[in-house]
């Protein structure tokens, strides 16, 4: 099986008379993680949602070239508030919700078993979701995913609760998960460092507008950093050549603004 490729001809999402995501078109190979960057409501969420589906859109989304089929996707958005009481291995079933049938086989239960101990989860099966902390949940809801074996995986700030050890584990695990299922792991990141180490592809958005994009040492100067997050910073290199962004300060020129995108609030009742 050859690395399929995502393509984006176009693409705009409109809210309330306003572009908020402005004819984005790329081309995103499968086999690898590409991350989205960009300031506070510059669009990466939108730009995610319209992806995958909830977010109406106009424009061309395309996948191995043709009409992406929304089985080949799994999503896991910013916000999820969690309601529920099931258990850390009933959750991770809802994974295969579509295939479950009245009683569980004994695949299912070892995928959700191989899901959770990807993740450092297995000593957690049996709690109830609602008693974790938000790092814990947030990685319950990335094994749910990826009992599903997505073609395209679709993250927004995953590694948002968790801690620096953590982070790294996630995301070289999602290598990995990209390589060997030759699919598409796109996340959307702050961290221009973390996206830098783990990315084949970057794109940076601002207001919604694609200003940049390919690889993540070709993209990262201090020149877009500065046009994209008014932000003067020195670009660079660890001992694995990875950009690494530190920034000096804020431009003077631009006063702290409030609003922009906001991503939706998704209520996981389970």
């Amino acid at each position: 099986m050859t690395d399929a490729t995502l393509t984006l001809q176009d693409v705009s999402v409109a809210r309330g008379g306003k572009q908020v995501v402005d004819r984005v078109c790329a081309a995103l190979p499968g086999g690898a993680v590409t991350a989205i960057c960009g300031p506070n409501g510059a669009g990466k969420s939108t730009l995610i949602g319209a992806i995958a589906g909830v977010a109406v859109h106009h424009g061309a989304i395309r996948w191995d070239g043709r009409n992406l089929d929304r089985t080949d996707v799994a999503f896991m958005p910013q916000c999820v508030a969690i309601r529920s009481t099931l258990t850390v291995l009933e959750v991770v079933l809802l994974g295969r919700l579509d295939r479950l049938g009245w009683t569980l086989r004994e695949a299912d239960l070892a995928a959700a078993g191989d899901a959770l101990a990807a993740l450092g989860l297995t000593h957690l099966a049996e709690r109830r979701i609602n008693t974790l902390s938000g790092g814990q949940q947030q990685l319950v809801l990335l094994a749910q995913r990826l009992m599903r074996k997505p073609r395209i995986l679709l993250l927004d700030e995953p590694t948002s609760a968790l801690d620096l050890n953590r982070q790294l584990l996630v995301f070289d695990m999602l290598a990995s998960y990209a390589r060997e299922n030759q699919a598409l792991v796109l996340v959307a990141l702050h961290d221009l460092s973390l996206a830098a180490r783990y990315a084949s592809m970057l794109l940076l958005l601002r207001q919604g507008t694609l200003m940049g994009s390919g690889h993540p040492a070709e993209v990262l100067r201090a020149e877009t950093i500065r046009a994209v997050y008014d932000v003067e910073a020195e670009v660079l290199h660890s001992s694995g050549g990875h950009p690494v962004i530190a920034p000096l300060h804020a431009s003077t020129e631009c006063p702290l603004r409030f609003g922009g995108e906001r991503p939706p609030v998704y209520h996981a009742e389970m």
